[in-house]
C-alpha cells in the first residue's frame, strides 16, 4: 500500500494540473538578467520591457531538450503574431544557462531573447520543477504593462500548448486596451 502511495504521489508530480502559483491579477515581480537575441548578449529587466507592452514570460527547463527545442520553435513561429498585437516575448530559464546564446540563435531563431534566470528568480514566479528543483517548470506568464499577471499556465508535458494559451491572453487584453 505505502509503493502504491509513492507512485501515486510520483505520478501526480510529473502530471501536475495545468496551473501556476502566481494568480491572474498578482503583481509580476520584477528581476535583471542577461538575455540572449541573435546569440548576442543585453541587459533585460522586466520593468523595462512591460513599458514597450504586454510581455509573455516563459519559463522552459533546459536549452537543447526536445520539449524546450519544440516550444523555442514555435514561439519564434509566433513572435510576429505577439508583435502585431504589441506584446513582447521572452523565454527564460535555469538550466543549460551557458548554452543560451547558441539557442537564441539556432532554436530561438534569433526571434525573440532567452535568459538564464536564477533559483530565487525561478522561486518567486513559483516556477520550479518538482522532481528537478535546479531546473524551471515548463510555466507561462502573460503580464500586462502594468506588471499584473494576465496569465499563469503550467504544462510540462506539453510545450506546444503554451503558445495557444499566451496568444488567447494577449488578444483578450488587446480588445479591452486598444492602441
Amino acid at each position: 500500500m505505502k509503493r502504491l502511495a509513492a507512485a501515486a504521489l510520483a505520478l501526480s508530480l510529473v502530471a501536475a494540473p495545468a496551473f501556476a502559483a502566481l494568480k491572474v491579477g498578482a503583481q509580476a515581480p520584477d528581476f535583471a538578467t542577461t538575455a540572449f537575441l541573435a546569440g548576442k548578449a543585453t541587459p533585460f529587466k522586466l520593468s523595462i520591457a512591460l513599458k514597450k507592452g504586454p510581455l509573455v514570460l516563459y519559463f522552459f527547463p533546459a536549452a537543447f531538450t526536445s520539449g524546450c527545442t519544440a516550444e523555442a520553435h514555435e514561439f519564434a513561429v509566433a513572435t510576429p503574431e505577439f508583435a502585431a498585437m504589441g506584446a513582447g516575448v521572452i523565454g527564460v530559464t535555469a538550466g543549460k544557462v551557458d548554452q543560451l546564446a547558441e539557442f537564441s540563435r539556432s532554436e530561438c531563431r534569433d526571434a525573440f531573447p532567452v535568459a538564464g534566470v536564477t533559483r530565487d528568480t525561478i522561486k518567486a514566479y513559483d516556477a520550479v520543477l518538482a522532481f528537478k528543483p535546479d531546473l524551471s517548470d515548463r510555466t507561462t506568464y502573460v503580464i500586462a504593462p502594468d506588471g499584473k499577471i494576465l496569465l499563469a499556465y503550467t504544462a510540462l508535458t506539453d510545450p506546444l500548448s503554451h503558445i495557444a494559451k499566451a496568444k488567447e491572453a494577449v488578444a483578450a487584453w488587446r480588445r479591452t486596451h486598444p492602441r
